[in-house]
């Protein structure tokens, strides 16, 4: 089997270097070249063809984001980008436009995690982004959606009450670009608490909380220990912890081991949701690599909840989605356009927080 080529991006001379040594050093991998800024970027990508790009954002003539809207739309590759924690909101907006992920630039010690990344995204399929307006049009959705101007709060002002639903999402490699296309659909009056497992590298949860936020009529945030559920909020879990429901209808932070293989869990989140509200929770598991979720799933739809999975023509990748159809753990398999629209039947089928089902 031919290695994966990986083209190698950043103005600094040491980071290429580490990454270099990092990717060469791991089986099955290969760096075709290098290039010190968005501009070399993008001529080495069209004439080495490499695999995957692993892509630096802040660089001189051309800067990563730029690049990456210049190769998306000419001859689209799987790119990682490799940021530094400070810059990760910008390391949001470049997944908007086409990187499959993003994650902080790895040290010595982390070939290991790196070279697993880019053997799993060098698989996926993309496509080219047609430039509209001066902008991108992503596979899944508006490239660079505008801002709202301020936060919109929701109408519901009392914590979340038995009886009412609560909607628990899990997501991994395309996730933040299924996200951004479901989240803004929801209506600022949805009277449902919304709780997030995205599979994401430390660091960056609080820029794609930012990022998500500008986007969507409800409030995103990263919750806090024993923060009670409201209607009407969207918490996303960070990969340092892994959010659960506890009693009260209350956010749980559960230890990380270094063992953990997925982080944030999945599996945790959905299945502590299903033992807390049982019937009313609502279970959705989009594009992801792995398994994690599948079995959460399950649980949710043993409790008499609704559980609901991203299909396969809409996903970037067909796996945790797909693990969990296996499993028998998903009533509903829909297009990622059709979701938001069934979770606000779900909601409004529900009744008055409080209400119950009838």
């Amino acid at each position: 089997m031919q290695p994966v080529r990986v083209l190698v991006v950043d103005d600094s001379r040491c980071a290429r270097e580490l990454i270099r040594a990092l990717i060469e050093a791991a089986p099955g991998l290969s760096v075709c070249g290098e290039a010190a800024n968005g501009r070399e970027a993008v001529e080495k990508t069209l004439a080495l063809k490499p695999d995957i790009v692993t892509m630096d954002l802040q660089m001189p003539e051309m800067d990563g984001m730029q690049a990456i809207e210049e190769i998306m739309a000419q001859q689209a590759v799987p790119i990682l980008v490799l940021s530094d924690v400070a810059d990760a909101h910008n390391a949001m907006a470049a997944v908007a436009r086409g990187a499959l992920e993003a994650a902080r630039k790895p040290a010595f010690d982390e070939g290991a995690g790196l070279a697993l990344r880019l053997r799993i995204l060098a698989r996926i399929p993309v496509i080219r982004h047609i430039r509209r307006n001066g902008a991108l049009a992503l596979r899944l959705g508006p490239a660079d959606p505008a801002p709202r101007d301020d936060p919109v709060e929701p109408v519901q002002t009392d914590p979340s009450r038995p009886g009412s639903p609560v909607i628990a999402i899990a997501s991994s490699t395309g996730g933040p670009q299924a996200l951004a296309r479901l989240l803004p659909e929801l209506p600022a009056d949805f009277a449902a608490p919304i709780l997030i497992a995205q599979h994401i590298s430390d660091g960056f949860a609080g820029a794609m909380a930012e990022w998500l936020n500008d986007l969507c009529a409800l409030p995103v945030k990263i919750p806090f220990e024993g923060e009670a559920l409201m209607p009407g909020r969207i918490y996303l879990a960070d990969s340092v912890t892994h959010m659960t429901l506890g009693a009260g209808r209350r956010i749980r932070l559960e230890p990380r081991a270094d063992s953990d293989m997925y982080r944030p869990s999945c599996d945790r989140l959905l299945a502590s949701v299903a033992a807390q509200v049982g019937r009313d929770a609502v279970g959705v598991i989009l594009t992801g690599m792995g398994r994690d979720g599948a079995r959460g799933m399950l649980a949710i739809a043993q409790a008499g909840g609704t559980t609901i999975a991203q299909d396969e023509a809409s996903s970037v990748i067909f796996g945790m989605n797909r693990e969990a159809i296996l499993l028998g753990g998903v009533q509903l398999a829909l297009p990622l356009d059709l979701i938001a629209g069934k979770l606000q039947a779900l909601v409004r089928r529900s009744g008055p927080v409080g209400a119950g089902r009838a």
